[in-house]
């Protein structure tokens, strides 16, 4: 059994940080989430992993490698524009061969990882398998349709009128049979194949298509909102453990890491939060679900449920919460301006201001 990632797509939701970075590498409690899918991948056994890349190549290359740090072996399968799920798996077909496959969308967060879900479908050996989980409003989602009995029976991309709750999880499972589907569907209005449509066909064909529904933690970290919240979610696995330097003046309460090579100076640290190496935090609060990446500087600020990429400064701001800050930026306070009043006011008037 092989394994599909899809590593491409500008992350346009993720903007400004995917300007210059893939939304894949953007960091989870200072480990990419790219890397959590990884490692679930890794931890099911499967060892043999096409990657879906786009404008982004060099960066995602560079930080996965050849993939043995993950115990895997990653073969590059380049896409010149991402135009579906669907289409990924049309450009992989000399890759997978005859080979069933996991098809992983690289950006997404499962908690628990896939393994059960693995030895389900070897177990089993469906046509299909998709993973599905309810969500308050599916209309951003590919949605499934479950008959009484649980089989699932129709499957739209994104509906104006959602038929269930029932939202597609990032992680599918084909046999060889995908293949002829994908090739006879046609593009969507939005101008993309879509995977819904693939699996809708085999469905349509009576293939076996099953599904199983999740009551875990699943997140798309498509947004800011999302990954700050997997952030915390991730935090509250944690154990403390203090390797780095901190000084007497400072008072670390609960789960605090705080890495080796980095330094803590006159600060209160509350945890869950994750301090990298070569990071200095100094005359600072650092609140819960925080997590600061390597060689940045937080001095005289407060900071709380929020994210800092390698690199940034923080100084003399006071208070910074639900906030997601990118690599190399300086955050200062603005310069004072003298307060002043204008006033167009018209005859016997009476204004009281109070300054």
């Amino acid at each position: 059994m092989k394994a599909l990632v899809l590593s491409g797509g500008a992350g346009t939701r993720l903007r400004p940080i995917t300007h210059t970075s893939a939304k894949q590498l953007v960091p989870v409690a200072n480990k990419a989430v790219l890397f959590y899918g990884l490692e679930s991948i890794a931890a099911a056994g499967i060892t043999d992993v096409g990657m879906i890349v786009g404008d982004t190549a060099a960066e995602i290359e560079e930080a996965v490698g050849d993939g043995s740090r993950f115990g895997l072996k990653i073969t590059y399968i380049p896409q010149e524009r991402p135009l579906g799920l669907a289409h990924a798996v049309l450009i992989a077909r000399d890759y997978l061969g005859d080979d069933d496959f996991v098809m992983y969308l690289g950006d997404n967060f499962i908690v628990g990882g896939i393994t059960d879900l693995v030895e389900e479908f070897r177990a089993n050996r469906p046509d299909a398998q998709i993973l599905l989980t309810r969500v308050p409003d599916p209309r951003s989602f590919g949605v499934a349709e479950l008959d009484p009995t649980g089989q699932v029976i129709g499957l739209e991309e994104k509906p104006e009128r959602p038929k269930s709750d029932l939202a597609l999880v990032g992680v599918y499972l084909f046999t060889p049979l995908i293949h002829e589907a994908v090739r006879s569907i046609e593009p969507s209005w939005r101008g993309e194949l879509e995977i819904t449509h693939a699996i809708q066909q085999l469905i349509d064909t009576r293939a076996d298509v099953r599904s199983t529904t999740i009551k875990g933690y699943w997140k798309d970290t498509g947004n800011v909102t999302d990954m700050l919240e997997v952030n915390r979610m991730v935090l509250e696995s944690f154990d403390r453990r203090i390797d780095g330097e901190v000084d007497e003046a400072t008072e670390t309460v609960g789960r605090v890491v705080v890495e080796e090579g980095a330094r803590i100076v006159n600060s209160r640290i509350v945890g869950p939060v994750v301090i990298a190496a070569g990071t200095v935090v100094s005359d600072s609060y650092v609140g819960p679900f925080t997590s600061v990446a390597e060689n940045c500087r937080i001095t005289d600020s407060e900071l709380e449920f929020s994210i800092v990429l390698r690199d940034s400064s923080i100084r003399g701001v006071g208070r910074i919460e639900s906030s997601l800050i990118g690599r190399h930026v300086e955050v200062t306070p603005a310069p004072s301006v003298p307060s002043a009043h204008r006033l167009v006011l018209g005859d016997h008037s009476k204004v009281q201001i109070h300054s």
